[in-house]
């Protein structure tokens, strides 16, 4: 691999090194090694493993909300958006081991209550969805007239509690079912509709 050749190629070798040993028994030889490069060399990309660690945990991350993105996009409707982007993005980890296995190793990437978000830029862009989402919505008089800044905030942090539930803490064989639940009372609320 060719200096700034491709970044993409060192994120995912470093990412299934720390899958695979964790954030402190992974080396940078670990990752040089299934580069085949040398150490020296994995050093044109990156300052040191804090750095490295950080900038491919963020790839992931970013990865993992452009498919989102991408399924989002495909949609026109506020309502179909609305649950293809729930279930895109909870079905993901499911499809991708090592950033699920780095989640379980190290849980502060996603952490429930931050006192500081390590990842906060990539996390503001998931909020800025969703509140385009609910805003796009409300717009169509699809959704009813909400405060989109606080309820978007409130879907984050429901979405992040069963992410956690999930893939971390995987101890409920009802999970998936419940995110299901949540999506549709979100989606649809609590309360029977009268008519007349």
């Amino acid at each position: 691999m060719k200096p700034r050749e491709n970044i993409e190629i060192l994120y995912d070798a470093a990412l299934s090194a720390f899958a695979e040993f964790g954030y402190l028994k992974t080396t940078m030889d670990d990752v040089a090694g299934r580069l085949n490069m040398t150490k020296g060399n994995l050093y044109l990309y990156v300052k040191n493993k804090k750095d490295l660690y950080q900038k491919t945990v963020a790839h992931a991350l970013s990865k993992w909300q452009a498919k989102v993105l991408d399924a989002v996009s495909r949609e026109t409707d506020a309502r179909r958006k609305f649950k293809v982007m729930c279930f895109k993005a909870a079905e993901y980890l499911a499809e991708d081991p090592a950033l699920r296995q780095v989640l379980v190793r190290d849980p502060e990437i996603f952490p429930m209550f931050p006192k500081k978000d390590p990842f906060d830029a990539i996390n503001r862009d998931s909020v800025a969805l969703i509140h385009a989402i609910l805003k796009q919505g409300i717009a169509e008089n699809l959704f009813r007239l909400i405060d989109t800044d606080r309820v978007s905030e409130v879907i984050f942090m429901v979405y992040k509690m069963f992410i956690i539930r999930m893939y971390i803490q995987t101890d409920d064989p009802r999970i998936h079912d419940m995110f299901e639940d949540t999506v549709d009372l979100i989606a649809h609320g609590l309360f029977e509709k009268k008519t007349g």
